[in-house]
């Protein structure tokens, strides 16, 4: 058993006899009333995200989870295989349970969390950013500069992101898999 103070991001609890994941937590301390956690879980079995307050010092019923390191080898259809690099042991995942699967490259490692009672995937982690070739863009327009213009690419894995207008086709760049934005273009 945990409390509402363990609450972080990452952490799998059991609600309404389903597994959740905390996306998102806030602990407020209001001026009047008693403290709370305010938080954004996601069910690792239907994919449904919930907002849910728990009052503070409220016991939470946590699940004993372990992080494993997996390469992403490739897919068909919704089934994504991965292996362990150590005893290159293949699992594979349903689409549903990977966070920002367009970002997905073959060869990526992931962090895949894994519950340690019934050894059931939970979830498959992407790293913060990835670095992905931009496969088709359209040429920028001289002289749009004036502001912060953008246009959009497509990317290996056939995601789609806007970037800045000196991206061109072929050029590498690292993109936020959370928030699925460009950071920086990659110099070679």
């Amino acid at each position: 058993m945990a409390s509402t103070s363990d609450i972080k991001k990452g952490l799998c609890i059991k609600l309404n006899s389903d597994i959740y994941k905390v996306i998102e937590f806030l602990h407020v301390k209001p001026g009047k009333g008693p403290a709370f956690v305010r938080t954004k879980i996601k069910s690792v079995t239907t994919g449904k995200v919930i907002d849910k307050t728990f009052p503070s010092g409220h016991k939470i019923d946590d699940v004993r989870v372990e992080n494993r390191k997996y390469q992403f080898l490739y897919s068909d259809g919704d089934t994504y295989h991965f292996m362990n690099n150590e005893d290159y042991n293949q699992i594979e995942v349903g689409k549903n349970q990977i966070e920002s699967v367009k970002f997905l490259k073959e060869g990526l490692l992931v962090t895949i969390i894994i519950n340690t009672e019934n050894s059931n995937v939970l979830s498959v982690d992407m790293p913060q950013n990835v670095i992905l070739e931009v496969s088709s863009s359209e040429p920028g327009v001289k002289g749009n500069t004036a502001t912060n213009a953008t246009k959009p690419a497509k990317l290996e894995t056939g995601a789609e992101i806007n970037v800045p207008l000196f991206i061109n086709e072929g050029d590498k760049i690292k993109v936020d898999t959370e928030k699925g934005i460009y950071i920086e273009r990659i110099k070679e």
